[in-house]
């Protein structure tokens, strides 16, 4: 057995994670002084050994088990290895409803984990990103998407010892609140419902009610303040939360830049030189120069910052795209066919609520209003479903007569 002596929050790193990973491999029971300064321990029979922390704390330990377990050694590596302002999982500031921890995953990949088997997730492969419907097999979904982002915010967050979990876990959940047909469904929803309608609080909405018929997934504070702070004029709490709103605008820039190429919309000589001078004429160029960019000029320091020209270059770029593809009529031609569409779903189950499925009912025996929860049911449904569901309400079908 080994006795790990150092005081919580030390200056000097300890324990250090080489040690750590020699105790693992060595299968060897660990007990640390981290909380409790004195511990006494007493041989007991079959070879169970029972450790005395102080006064009080008793810990009966079989011979060649783990006093420690995988996840408090993960969280003992976190403070040996990150920045000192990265979002350590021992120090989160918890879930709305207190469970017991897992003995294996910290707190932020195990809401990792709750979100990439959600629903909502899955859901996400047939959501629109910019393109409604493109007939063609490498198009961005919302689902696409999602996973770029994630990827981006790991790469930043690892070469800033930031939580690389907490990082993911804000990305891969960030846009679980999209409507179908992507922001052209968010407008149609936020002018017709009287509370209105945003993605990024839909998005909280699904993590904290809808999944899980109304239990939500309980995820940590620090993933659902960066979920709602992931918009371009968000506050993310966190450095992780940060890495992800930026994250998500270098993601989208590149990626809708390369779908409007494909399908033929822009020419690569289309995109100004003064942004391409900056940020490179390719999307590898592009993507290795703003993630090495806010890499070096974040180093050391308390924020997530960009150069100021590669910001205003990124800025440009992204004002470019809303010019000539967002608000391209051949790229959104079909966007009002999408509000029409959507806003019938609405008044129609307005009102016809008994037709909502069984969750969303139960959404308003509990006091859920109406409005809201019509938005809910409608937001969930992918491109696909919601057209399949204005089918059978409006289009006439043939007699099934021979």
């Amino acid at each position: 057995m080994a006795v790990l002596s150092y005081g919580k929050g030390n200056r000097y790193g300890h324990p250090a994670p080489e040690t750590i990973e020699r105790l693992e491999k060595a299968n060897c029971p660990a007990v640390s002084t981290e909380k409790c300064g004195e511990i006494t321990f007493f041989c007991l029979k079959n070879e169970k050994i029972l450790v005395r922390y102080g006064k009080k704390r008793d810990k009966i330990i079989r011979k060649g088990a783990i006093a420690m377990t995988i996840r408090e050694m993960a969280e003992q590596r976190e403070v040996a290895y990150f920045s000192p302002y990265a979002s350590l999982s021992s120090k989160s500031r918890g879930r709305d409803r207190e469970e017991p921890p897992c003995d294996i995953r910290p707190v932020y990949q195990r809401d990792r984990d709750r979100i990439l088997h959600s629903k909502a997730f899955r859901r996400l492969k047939h959501k629109t990103q910019v393109f409604l419907l493109p007939q063609g097999d490498h198009y961005r979904t919302r689902l696409t998407h999602t996973l770029e982002v994630a990827q981006t915010a790991r790469t930043i967050a690892r070469a800033l010892r930031m939580n690389e979990d907490l990082a993911e876990a804000i990305a891969l959940g960030h846009d679980l609140g999209h409507t179908p047909f992507g922001h052209a469904g968010e407008q149609a929803l936020n002018e017709i419902c009287p509370f209105g309608f945003a993605h990024f609080e839909q998005s909280v909405r699904v993590v904290e009610l809808l999944e899980k018929n109304g239990k939500g997934l309980n995820l940590t504070w620090e993933v659902r303040d960066g979920i709602r702070n992931h918009r371009t004029s968000g506050h993310p709490s966190t450095l992780e939360g940060k890495i992800v709103r930026l994250s998500d605008k270098i993601a989208y820039i590149n990626h809708d830049i390369d779908d409007a190429l494909r399908a033929g919309i822009l020419k690569e000589a289309d995109v100004p030189a003064e942004y391409r001078e900056v940020l490179g004429d390719t999307i590898r160029e592009r993507l290795n120069a703003l993630i090495h960019d806010i890499v070096i000029h974040s180093q050391g320091k308390d924020d997530i910052v960009m150069s100021p020209e590669m910001e205003k270059a990124m800025r440009g770029m992204r004002n470019f795209l809303f010019e000539n593809v967002y608000h391209n009529p051949l790229a959104k031609r079909e966007e009002k066919k999408v509000r029409h569409l959507l806003q019938e779903l609405y008044q129609y189950y307005i009102e016809h609520p008994l037709e909502l499925s069984e969750e969303y009912l139960n959404l308003m025996d509990a006091g859920q209003e109406k409005e809201r929860v019509v938005c809910d049911y409608i937001a969930g449904m992918t491109d696909q479903y919601a057209m399949q569901a204005f089918a059978d309400l409006y289009i006439p079908k043939a007699w099934p007569v021979k």
